[in-house]
């Protein structure tokens, strides 16, 4: 007796399959190599990890994506941002630190039209029950809070954290920020990396900070982390991207989101970022020391936009020599 047949979306191309097919099994007619590529159904990456177990249902839109050369990223030509199955249209994350007050860090979030802000977990003032708290001021419906693990500096104390955020929003979208020592702030990889293996495996979308290695980004986005937050530089040091030779090589090796994280310090800094292909950048001391703050998330909120532009407009190529714009043929 043969299968029914089902109809499905495969990169935007109606094709008939049999029911009860794995994304392996698919990727196997398809003669595919499931370790170059990237699968998103219906909008939500799909774990290398789950190929085997996932079926395909009637009328999926399926995505495979690879690598190509020239430095172009896949997936970068789309409008909206995409982490962990959600869209977001704004590509500037801001922080909640420093900030004069929660109002303060409520405007600055309207005058950057960010809609993901990172929030630390701190013990409950209990002497002061009344306190105001930020989930009073910037509401949690209409921003997407990002816990994180800032103070953590190793694994199980960042478990912990993240687990007590969950209980206290429901939140699984979180930042994993393992700390190496106090003095760089620099992330400590191997906790970091233990880390997202058993957050991921307990259900939480890892967006995690880390250094600009490539093949350590890599082992992260390998342990099922939704984003992969190189540093600039370090942390509120202001210094822009130090390292854009390994920026860029992460960017072109991630199938997730790649996205700054940590180090820049003005608006010139997040453009440069977009330009090179990163899908977002986080900011927090830039635009939170600024001496005007809401004047400062503008300008990056415009330069986001400005160096996200250039980097789908394709800049002109670099020439060691001049070459005339008007045309010097019969002058």
């Amino acid at each position: 007796m043969s299968l029914k047949e089902i109809n499905i979306y495969v990169n935007g191309e109606a094709k008939q399959i049999q029911t009860s097919q794995s994304i392996e099994k698919l990727l196997h007619l398809l003669k595919l190599n499931k370790n170059n590529i990237a699968v998103e159904i219906n909008r939500e990456i799909i774990n290398k990890s789950d190929y085997h177990s996932h079926i395909i249902e009637a009328n999926d839109c399926i995505e495979i994506v690879n690598f190509i050369g020239g430095g172009n990223h896949i997936n970068k030509n789309k409008e909206s941002l995409i982490i962990a199955g959600k869209e977001y249209k704004s590509r500037l994350i801001m922080g909640s630190g420093k900030f004069k007050s929660f109002k303060e860090n409520l405007e600055a979030l309207k005058k950057a039209e960010s809609e993901i802000i990172t929030v630390a977990i701190r013990r409950t003032n209990i002497s002061n029950p009344n306190e105001p708290m930020i989930t009073d001021i910037i509401n949690p419906n209409k921003y997407t809070y990002l816990p994180n693990t800032a103070g953590c500096y190793n694994a199980e104390e960042a478990i912990r954290v993240l687990n007590l955020a969950r209980e206290a929003g429901g939140w699984d979208l979180v930042k994993l920020e393992v700390l190496g020592d106090d003095k760089t702030l620099y992330p400590n990889m191997i906790e970091t990396i233990k880390a997202s293996e058993i957050l991921v495996k307990e259900g939480f979308k890892v967006m995690a900070y880390c250094t600009d290695d490539p093949i350590l980004a890599q082992k992260l986005e390998d342990n099922g982390c939704s984003a992969i937050m190189p540093l600039g530089s370090p942390i509120g040091s202001g210094l822009g991207i130090q390292n854009k030779l390994n920026i860029k090589i992460i960017i072109d090796n991630c199938s997730v989101p790649v996205i700054i994280d940590a180090g820049l310090g003005t608006a010139s800094d997040a453009c440069i970022a977009m330009e090179m292909g990163c899908d977002a950048v986080l900011i927090n001391s830039a635009i939170a020391r600024a001496r005007n703050p809401i004047l400062m998330a503008e300008a990056m909120k415009q330069a986001v936009i400005s160096g996200r532009n250039a980097y789908i407009s394709g800049r002109m190529e670099k020439n060691i020599i001049a070459k005339a714009s008007p045309p010097t043929k019969d002058f």
